[in-house]
């Protein structure tokens, strides 16, 4: 079989995260997400992957042609967001097998699911086979009308009330490579793939296989932090510390820990697994990192921080504050003090603005999220929730309140608010 990877998308709403690249090449442990899905595609026997990129993305660059990881990637680009359906057929005259998968790219598990829809097509001699999964918000996805294991037809966001089933469409799909003739015969519009698949349901048989296991999702920077915590509690076993980390006499180092090589705890440091500490890193006296967190290649945490269930990017550097449920980008700079509120005084849900609009993230404690190389100067403050963009500068002693868009400089003075000025123009 061969596998198609979906990475064309805008991802807009990853912000800003997603500014510099895209959003599955943030890294967790060490690789980015599409590392960690071309990796799970090929425990499930599949060393053929084609890759749908955009025009401006940086993916054939940093990924090649799959050696570093036994694989053959292959590349295609949509010019156009047109969407999934117009995706897929960029792919057609690269398809050679019978079948092929479709997912994004961001499944570090999903070997657990290909090897489910593979057993279901060799057992029942189906050419194409839906995942499905149990939700109790029919009205926010496609819904299939099943019966038993077969699928009758799927319902995109249907009214609360007149869903034909609890059971959602996961984005993991298994098409023969006659579909592509199915998606010639509809209207080419956004829904088109949908369109495709139902028409295929009227006319052929088409199974489900429904899994109770959890498919990552990841459309907002904060849904980072359970993909993090997923595969940390997947693949770090146990404590792992490469024999060329220099580690102070008096730090303390528990529980589930994996340290990269050439990593330096200094004195009093505290480490709590699971947490995971990359190549390269420093990690200051007295400071305190645990509960999830991530720390990729080049991370320096100075003095008397607090880390807590937050994700660093490569070369980061932060000095003495708090840090709580927070991400930073790669290159940031963060002076002394700076503390990240991460929990409202009133303990209620942290609801950020995204694209102008509030976003439920059902989530009670949320730090800051700051892009790429963006520096905060001494003693910043930042309230729950607040999205900060690339290659941004807040001078010190700022309190920031509000989301701070790309390339400005933002900052207190004592006469009044200066806010979001271009960096060019100062």
């Amino acid at each position: 079989m061969q596998a198609i990877i979906l990475a064309a998308g805008e991802s807009s709403r990853f912000w800003p995260l997603s500014e510099k690249k895209h959003k599955s090449l943030v890294k967790i442990m060490g690789k980015s997400l599409i590392e960690w899905t071309i990796e799970a595609i090929k425990r499930a026997g599949i060393k053929d992957i084609i890759i749908v990129q955009s025009s401006d993305s940086n993916l054939e660059k940093y990924l090649g042609d799959g050696s570093f990881s036994g694989v053959k990637l292959s590349y295609v680009t949509q010019e156009k967001a047109k969407g999934m359906g117009d995706a897929i057929m960029k792919t057609e005259s690269l398809i050679k097998e019978n079948n092929f998968f479709v997912l994004n790219p961001y499944v570090f598990n999903a070997d657990d699911f290909l090897n489910l829809m593979i057993k279901k097509q060799k057992n029942t001699g189906t050419n194409l086979v839906l995942l499905g999964a149990k939700t109790d918000k029919p009205w926010n996805y496609g819904i299939l009308e099943l019966k038993d294991d077969k699928a009758l037809s799927m319902v995109e966001k249907p009214e609360a009330g007149k869903q034909p089933s609890d059971i959602k469409v996961v984005g993991i799909y298994l098409l023969p490579k006659d579909f592509f003739g199915y998606y010639k015969r509809v209207r080419e519009h956004d829904y088109a793939y949908e369109d495709a698949l139902a028409l295929y349901m009227k006319e052929k048989n088409v199974k489900v296989v429904i899994t109770e296991k959890t498919t990552p999702t990841l459309k907002y920077p904060w849904d980072l932090f359970e993909v993090s915590r997923m595969i940390m509690d997947s693949f770090v076993r146990k404590q792992k510390i490469h024999k060329s980390v220099k580690i102070a006499k008096s730090a303390i180092i528990e529980g589930l820990v994996i340290i990269e090589e050439n990593t330096i705890i200094f004195e009093n440091a505290v480490i709590k697994g699971p947490c995971y500490i990359g190549k390269g890193c420093t990690i200051g006296n007295n400071t305190l990192i645990r509960k999830y967190t991530n720390l990729e290649d080049g991370v320096l945490i100075g003095a008397n921080a607090e880390v807590t269930r937050s994700i660093f990017q490569s070369r980061s550097h932060i000095h003495a504050g708090f840090f709580g449920d927070s991400i930073i980008g790669e290159d940031a700079r963060i002076g002394s003090g700076a503390i990240t509120a991460n929990v409202r005084m009133n303990r209620k849900e942290i609801n950020p603005f995204v694209k102008n609009k509030r976003v439920e993230t059902k989530l009670t404690a949320l730090g800051a999220i700051i892009g790429d190389n963006t520096h905060l100067g001494v003693a910043v403050n930042l309230m729950p929730g607040v999205l900060i963009g690339t290659d941004v500068q807040i001078g010190p002693n700022t309190l920031v309140r509000e989301n701070v868009p790309s390339n400005k400089i933002y900052y207190a003075e004592f006469k009044g608010i200066i806010t979001s000025k271009d960096i060019k123009e100062k």
